[in-house]
């Protein structure tokens, strides 16, 4: 038998939070709920309000009678886009396909919406058009579900760290070293700077960091294990959907490891990461499963269970060239693997991820350990099904003598790298670390096939809404 108001008073609940109460079966709670509407419908005596926190997947329905004084002017009027703070009682619910509904004893209508002008109404919308409308996109399922699941990566990416002892590290935005040595920097410069002919603010010419690596190893080098998760930027003018101008990554750095440890440390990070999603973003992960990609949760579930494939750069080339596969771009020694290749690998002839180490010297940037035989460099990847490449790294070259050849055959001023230099003068040991693209980790932990859809607010070529 219910009691009456014998309630527990329970203010400002997250929909989420009411998850959990109806696992532990409870009801008759007294709360408040703050959120937006999805829909409203009316019957004879009052209306079903569908509303929204953004805390989860589902929608809470809010049962609003006519005998509400503010049923007439406002509750009626209510349409998809409105805020309101809704207080009431929890109780189980007679309808089907929900447990409970939300009695509402008030309801405060906070903003309005136009509903001739609002642009998200009861349908499905094309992630293009959403893409037109990002400061009102995370308002629907798909990109509400992308949000809650980036954020609960970033969770584990840090837990991940923090129980094995790094410590992180802010490595600078604004950097006067290109370290992929590739010229794709975003200059930055002082508005007054070029008009007036003035010095450089810096004092050298600066711009937006391309990776915290090198910094990283500054660090490694004093504390032994560190890593940095921050933003990074290439202007590379490319319009595909695997490329953003701005982005984040994720880069450890290890002193005293090598090519080995190095790969280790990186499989153990994707299948941490991805087992803490599948534990804590199940209804979310499901969304993705039924309308973005069948079947992901599987694959998922296959990372993290399933031993990566190990085989190098040759190995991988003499397979891909054995193959009676077109490929658009050629596959040959010397020649870096293209997104098809690195597909194919992990899609079609392996049905995992697969690490491709020592790659040709002449491929990778000059700070990638030379190998013996002066060809190849102790460098790796890590491809995964749908994305291709979503880790690199390598290990470090630690020998002062080697790394000076190879900066000069690079053309790379010393002076200007002399800081770089010195950390193989004074107790240079081997050492280890990669980048982790994160946004390409979003993208195959959801299945969504455009990267612009798992920043909240990309930036491509011709295009920086908000």
């Amino acid at each position: 038998m219910e009691s009456s108001y014998c309630f527990i008073i329970m203010e400002n609940l997250m929909i989420k939070r009411i998850q959990t109460l109806l696992k532990q079966k409870e009801t008759n709670i007294k709360v408040t709920i703050r959120g937006w509407i999805r829909t409203r419908r009316d019957t004879g005596s009052f209306s079903f309000l569908e509303v929204n926190d953004g805390s989860c997947l589902v929608n809470l329905q809010v049962i609003a009678d006519k005998t509400l004084v503010n049923y007439e002017d406002e509750i009626s009027k209510l349409g998809a886009g409105c805020s309101v703070v809704v207080t009431g009682i929890l109780r189980e619910s007679p309808a089907k396909g929900q447990d409970v509904e939300l009695h509402a004893e008030l309801v405060e209508v906070v903003g309005w919406a136009d509903p001739e002008s609002y642009p998200l109404q009861k349908k499905r919308h094309s992630l293009e058009f959403l893409r037109s409308i990002c400061h009102l996109r995370p308002r629907t399922n798909a990109l509400g579900a992308v949000t809650r699941v980036r954020s609960r990566l970033s969770f584990a990416v840090h837990n991940f760290f923090q129980e094995r002892d790094f410590a992180q590290i802010h490595t600078p935005i604004i950097t006067t070293s290109d370290c992929e040595g590739a010229g794709e920097m975003f200059q930055v410069r002082a508005s007054d700077e070029k008009k007036r002919n003035k010095e450089p603010f810096f004092g050298l010419q600066a711009g937006l960091t391309v990776s915290g690596q090198l910094q990283a190893e500054v660090y490694a080098l004093a504390l032994g294990q560190v890593y940095t998760f921050g933003p990074t930027f290439r202007a590379e003018n490319s319009n595909t959907s695997r490329h953003l101008a701005e982005f984040w990554m994720i880069e450890p750095e290890m002193a005293f490891c090598d090519l080995d440890c190095n790969m280790e440390l990186a499989t153990d990070l994707l299948k941490f990461v991805l087992q803490d999603i599948l534990d804590n973003c199940v209804d979310d992960l499901a969304l993705f499963d039924k309308f973005i990609e069948k079947g992901l949760v599987k694959k998922l579930q296959d990372v993290v269970n399933k031993d990566f494939v190990h085989i190098t750069y040759g190995e991988a080339v003499e397979k891909l060239s054995g193959l009676k596969e077109k490929f658009e771009y050629p596959v040959e020694w010397g020649i870096d693997l293209q997104s098809e290749h690195e597909r194919y690998l992990s899609e079609e002839l392996y049905k995992c991820p697969v690490i491709v180490s020592d790659y040709p010297a002449s491929l990778k940037p000059f700070y990638m350990r030379l190998s013996d035989d002066e060809k190849t460099v102790a460098a790796m990847d890590i491809l995964v099904p749908g994305i291709g490449e979503i880790v690199g790294g390598s290990q470090r070259e630690e020998r002062l003598d080697i790394l000076t050849r190879r900066m000069n055959e690079a053309g790379i001023d010393l002076e200007e790298y002399d800081w770089y230099l010195d950390l193989r003068r004074y107790g240079t040991v081997p050492h280890a670390g990669f980048g982790l693209g994160f946004e390409r980790l979003v993208q195959f932990a959801t299945g969504m096939k455009n990267i612009r859809e798992v920043i909240p607010f990309p930036r491509t070529p011709g295009f920086a809404p908000c």
